[in-house]
């Protein structure tokens, strides 16, 4: 069962990853396993080992944000899957993801208040700098690794990243 603190803790964890507009989170503690997704795709699978009842699983998306967040209970690593694949996909293209090659902090710009390094729709050519991954307090610039166009930043701008973390996808040409 889960007890109404973890409940309380989760619905934060909602409000603050959308609130800083990150896409992808992953977290497992205890007998709790949360896979959170927002855009429009499945949002929210929670997995207490101990399982969760109807009454507490209403309350939870009852209290969950509007705008692309679902929840639904999960018994096993193993339905997660299929609750996506349930879901029709809409078709998309396939896009090329610039993944963060080290772990650190993701900004957008070289300095706070500055332009960012590119906005969705701007072509970019091979080498040329995306954004910048803070590792030790060292700045190591991202490049473009395909030409194209910028169709979506992923990661949100003084977030952490983690290594493979996809930052940007881009429409090769």
């Amino acid at each position: 069962m889960m007890d109404g603190n973890k409940l309380k803790e989760l619905r934060e964890l909602v409000e603050f990853l959308k609130a800083n507009e990150i896409a992808e989170f992953d977290m497992e503690q205890d007998d709790l396993k949360v896979r959170i997704k927002f855009a429009g795709e499945p949002a929210v699978a929670a997995a207490p080992t101990g399982g969760i009842d109807l009454a507490q699983l209403s309350r939870l998306m009852a209290s969950a944000p509007a705008g692309g967040a679902a929840v639904a209970p999960m018994h096993s690593a193993a339905a997660a899957p299929a609750a996506s694949a349930a879901a029709p996909a809409p078709v998309e293209e396939a896009l090329h993801e610039v993944k963060s090659p080290i772990v650190g902090t993701f900004y957008e710009s070289p300095s706070p208040g500055a332009e960012p390094f590119v906005k969705i729709g701007d072509q970019v050519e091979v080498g040329q700098v995306l954004c910048i991954v803070e590792a030790m307090k060292l700045m190591n610039e991202i490049e473009a690794d395909v030409a194209g166009e910028v169709v979506k930043r992923i990661a949100a701008s003084g977030q952490p990243v983690e290594y493979g973390q996809p930052l940007f996808a881009i429409r090769t040409r």
